[in-house]
């Protein structure tokens, strides 16, 4: 019974059943933001809304029970876990705004579809080689920062008066947000040569740097595509050994019950 209900938890068709409860629950979950459903359907939509809970929680409960090692393991159970017993926090009276961490249930597609999942580790494994194009990037937020307080902070308070403003209006002209006509025109009304301070923060922020970041990203999911192609043929060549020694072995069994069923000739 138990390794029925191991091989049953750890089967595709099971994990297909959860993908399955996962988006239902999120549909069920965007139906009750609107008024006039919940007014006419509120109780039926409740009722799948826990039901949803319901088979979430014994799922987390059997995969605990029946694979333990695996479970405790394995950093997406623990993802899973979290996003399920979030949904038993209280949440009445001043922790009400608690019930909206119940959407995070949605975020459960991510562990259970592959291809979600191998994209969020490639992001995760990117984030180190990140940190080199955070650190450029803050230098150069800071030293343009700096100047543009400096010469322009007294005409356009607003925008560059403080080391903040000045940083946050960056932030904005990196963006490619009303830019020119929102910034950097009105200030080439009376700095005309203002533009060969932003044209270049603009290049090397927006495109240059910015670029980097989508080239570790890129790097990082290669590297892990490529982890899992070759983690995906080791398998493949474990199950197909696997079957040859299987099959080996029943033949190697039916040669020697044929030798012992062959009748033994007179002396």
């Amino acid at each position: 019974m138990i390794d029925r209900l191991r091989r049953l938890v750890t089967s595709d068709a099971f994990g297909r059943f959860i993908t399955a409860v996962i988006m239902v629950n999120a549909v069920t979950l965007g139906l009750q933001t609107s008024e006039q459903l919940t007014a006419r359907w509120g109780d039926a939509l409740h009722g799948l809304d826990q039901l949803a809970l319901t088979i979430f929680t014994i799922e987390i409960l059997l995969r605990l029970l029946l694979i333990p090692r695996k479970s405790i393991r394995d950093p997406w159970f623990w993802f899973d876990f979290s996003v399920v017993a979030i949904c038993y926090l209280p949440a009445a009276g001043p922790l009400s705004v608690l019930r909206t961490l119940r959407l995070f249930r949605v975020l459960r597609l991510i562990s259970v579809v592959p291809s979600l999942r191998q994209t969020v580790q490639s992001l995760l494994g990117a984030l180190p080689g990140m940190g080199s194009v955070v650190l450029l990037l803050g230098l150069i937020f800071y030293v343009g920062a700096v100047i543009a307080t400096e010469v322009f902070g007294e005409a356009f308070p607003a925008y560059f008066g403080t080391l903040g403003r000045s940083l946050y209006s960056l932030f904005q002209i990196m963006t490619l947000e009303s830019w020119s006509n929102g910034i950097v025109r009105p200030i080439l009304k009376d700095f005309p040569m203002a533009w060969t301070f932003f044209v270049p923060f603009i290049v090397v922020t927006s495109f240059a740097v910015l670029n980097m970041f989508i080239g570790v990203i890129v790097s990082s999911i290669e590297a892990d595509s490529e982890d899992h192609r070759r983690e995906h043929m080791a398998a493949l060549e474990a199950r197909l050994m696997e079957r040859l020694q299987e099959m080996e072995s029943r033949l190697l069994t039916t040669g020697d019950s044929r030798k012992r069923d062959r009748p033994t000739p007179p002396d």
